[in-house]
């Protein structure tokens, strides 16, 4: 019988895989280095025209007065521009209307990019599938403010709707000037316009997964909805969490054209959320530090999300936005 041969202390096992090398920076740039050339011009734009002006947000702080102190010049008064805007009800009011404009629309519109998708592939024809993806992407390049005049036109107290309603003796409904359905106007014109844009992302998810699956799949005996709930699904989830994610992140940032062409028909009590509130604010009455503030403030909420969101992804085994090397 033969002694056991002792094992030194940070010996490496039998069958015990090496613990991985952790690269230095130096190697990793080495590594890599045609990928950082490539991103070098978009880092320069992005340097010029985000970091640098995001310096700017010091005003924040500032009793800032352009004419005579400037960033340079203007007084510190710490938080106080902060601590106003939370005594502000125009601001509490922006707040709300936006956190509820972006739950409204992440439940109704974030998911129809991803059924138009779906349907688009279940196209089988490929001259009608170019077609239908014509017709649904046009609307992305039309401007704010023809979107809204079709649907002034289509659902104004003067539009098709108003009219067919007259003619067969009803009464006639003003859905462009109604601030109590402003959230299901502004949320069907978002879908009518961004959701063909949208679904290109997904298309090019769905052409990544093998057909081979879907064959083995068929010939198991799964049918349509099985196939979609057990390979499309799964092999949209990563850029399905991605975007999510993306989304959450821009989620106080609804749009400021949108909002400010339809601002007079509902009034400020609906239509006023973040973006209008600090282009009122702050450039209207040229009170730029407080304006600042409520943008800076803003920017660090969307921060918090993202950071939040792609920690719940990892926790679900998803890389999400980034993810440690």
């Amino acid at each position: 019988m033969t002694a056991k041969r002792p094992v030194r202390r940070g010996a490496r096992r039998p069958g015990h895989a090496a613990p991985p090398h952790r690269l230095s920076w130096r190697d990793k740039a080495r590594r890599d280095w045609p990928l950082l050339a490539m991103n070098l011009p978009m880092l320069l734009v992005v340097l010029a025209f985000w970091w640098i002006p995001a310096l700017g947000n010091v005003i924040a702080f500032q009793d800032y007065n352009p004419y005579t102190g400037g960033i340079t010049g203007s007084p510190i008064i710490g938080f106080t521009n902060f601590a106003l805007l939370f005594q502000d009800p125009q601001f509490l009011r922006a707040m709300l209307n936006t956190l509820s404009i972006t739950a409204f629309q992440l439940v109704f519109y974030f998911p129809v990019p991803i059924m138009l998708a779906l349907l688009l592939n279940s196209i089988v024809s490929a001259r009608m599938r170019a077609f239908v993806q014509g017709v649904v992407y046009m609307p992305y390049f039309f401007s704010w403010v023809l979107v809204v005049a079709i649907f002034q036109q289509m659902f104004g107290g003067a539009g098709l709707l108003a009219q067919i309603l007259r003619d067969n003796g009803r009464e006639a409904v003003d859905w462009m000037t109604n601030s109590d359905t402003f959230i299901l106007l502004i949320t069907s014109q978002t879908i009518w316009k961004d959701a063909g844009w949208g679904a290109i992302i997904f298309l090019a998810a769905l052409s990544t997964i093998d057909p081979n699956l879907y064959e083995a799949a068929a010939v198991d005996g799964a049918r349509r909805w099985r196939r979609m709930w057990h390979i499309t699904l799964p092999g949209l989830r990563p850029v399905i969490v991605l975007l999510l994610i993306l989304r959450l992140g821009d989620a106080l940032n609804v749009g400021f054209e949108q909002f400010m062409l339809q601002r007079s028909a509902v009034g400020s009590e609906a239509s006023e959320v973040f973006d209008t509130f600090v282009y009122w604010s702050g450039l209207r009455t040229g009170d730029l530090g407080y304006g600042a503030a409520a943008g800076l403030f803003k920017g660090l909420v969307g921060l918090l999300l993202i950071l939040a969101a792609n920690r719940v992804a990892h926790a679900l085994g998803e890389r999400g936005v980034y993810s440690r090397s």
